[in-house]
C-alpha cells in the first residue's frame, strides 16, 4: 500500500503545500496535479462536486504523486464514508467548534477498533495502489484528518478540540473566522486586524502544544511564505479557479478593446465577467 507522504511530512514537522480544487473537473485536477503540489483538496463543501466526479478527480491524480483530498460538506458519517471510499487520502472537516465534533470526525475516519468507519468498497484500495483487504489493515495509519477551526467558538474550545487523539492537522479558514468575530465578510486572508491575528496565533500555538500540524488558507505565494515563517505547516494557496480567473482578468484588462455596451456580472471570485 502506498504511504501517505503528506501525513508523514506533517508528523515530522515539515511543511506541506497544496491548493483547493473548486471546479468539478477531472481534467482540471489532472492539469493542476502536474505542477508539483503535495496535495489537492477537492472542495465539496462550497462547490457542486458529487461523489462520482470526486472519484474521477482522484483517479486523475493517481499518476502524479499528489495526494487526493477532499473537504466534505459537513461533519456527518455519510460524507466521510463516501469520500474515503471514493479514494480520498485525507479529509478536511469544516466548522468544528467542540471536542465532541472532533471526536465524531475521528470516529468516522478510522476503522474499528479506533473508530466506527464502515467496511466496504474497492475504489479506496485502488487509490493507494493496493487491494481492498490490504487497505483495510493499513488505512488507519494513512488517512489524514484535518479539522477546520473557522469560528470563534472553535477558537474558544481549541485546546479541547486539538487534544483529541487522531487529529493530524488543523486548518484555519480566516474568512469564516473573521465573519464569526463580527469583522465583516471577505476579509483578506492575511489580514492584520489585531483580534483576528490574535485568534489565529492562538490556534497555531495550541496546535503546536498538542502535536497537531497548524494549517491556514493563503491568498498567494507571498501569503504562504508569510505563514510558513509564522510556523504554519499545512498551507493552501488559493484555488485553481482563483488563478484561472485572475490570469484571464489581468490579460483581458490589458487588451485595448471594449464593446460600446456591456453588462458586468459577478464571478464569485471577487471580480466580474463581461456579458456581451
Amino acid at each position: 500500500m502506498r504511504a501517505n507522504h503528506v501525513r508523514r511530512r506533517l508528523a515530522a514537522g515539515e511543511a506541506s503545500i497544496g491548493t483547493w480544487l473548486s471546479l468539478p473537473s477531472p481534467e482540471a485536477a489532472e492539469y493542476v496535479s502536474a505542477l508539483g503540489f503535495d496535495w489537492l483538496v477537492a472542495d465539496a463543501e462550497h462547490n457542486p462536486i458529487d461523489v462520482r466526479t470526486l472519484a474521477q478527480m482522484f483517479t486523475a491524480l493517481a499518476g502524479s504523486g499528489t495526494a487526493p483530498m477532499v473537504r466534505i460538506p459537513w461533519n456527518t458519517p455519510e460524507h466521510f464514508k463516501r469520500a474515503l471510499d471514493a479514494g480520498a487520502w485525507g479529509v478536511v472537516v469544516p466548522m468544528v467548534k467542540t471536542k465532541e465534533e472532533a471526536e465524531q470526525a475521528v470516529a468516522a475516519t478510522r476503522y474499528p477498533p479506533l473508530g466506527q468507519r464502515s467496511v466496504g468498497g474497492g475504489r479506496h484500495g485502488l487509490s493507494f495502489g493496493t487491494a481492498a483487504t490490504d487497505y483495510y489493515h493499513h488505512a488507519n495509519d494513512e488517512i489524514l484528518l484535518v479539522l477546520q477551526i473557522e469560528h470563534i467558538a472553535g477558537v474558544e474550545h481549541a485546546d479541547e478540540i486539538l487534544g483529541v487523539p487522531g487529529v493530524d492537522a488543523c486548518f484555519i479558514g480566516p474568512n469564516d473566522l473573521a465573519a464569526s468575530m463580527g469583522l465583516g465578510l471577505g476579509v483578506p486572508l492575511e489580514s492584520d486586524d489585531p483580534a483576528l491575528v490574535q485568534a489565529i496565533d492562538h490556534i497555531r500555538d495550541t496546535c503546536i502544544r498538542h502535536g497537531v500540524a497548524p494549517g491556514v488558507h493563503c491568498s498567494h505565494a507571498a501569503g504562504v511564505n508569510q505563514r510558513l515563517a509564522e510556523g504554519f505547516r499545512f498551507c493552501a494557496m488559493a484555488s485553481e479557479l482563483r488563478y484561472m480567473l485572475g490570469g484571464l482578468r489581468q490579460d483581458l484588462a490589458a487588451v485595448n478593446w471594449r464593446p460600446a455596451e456591456r453588462e458586468e456580472i459577478p464571478t464569485g471570485d471577487q471580480g466580474a465577467v463581461v456579458r456581451y
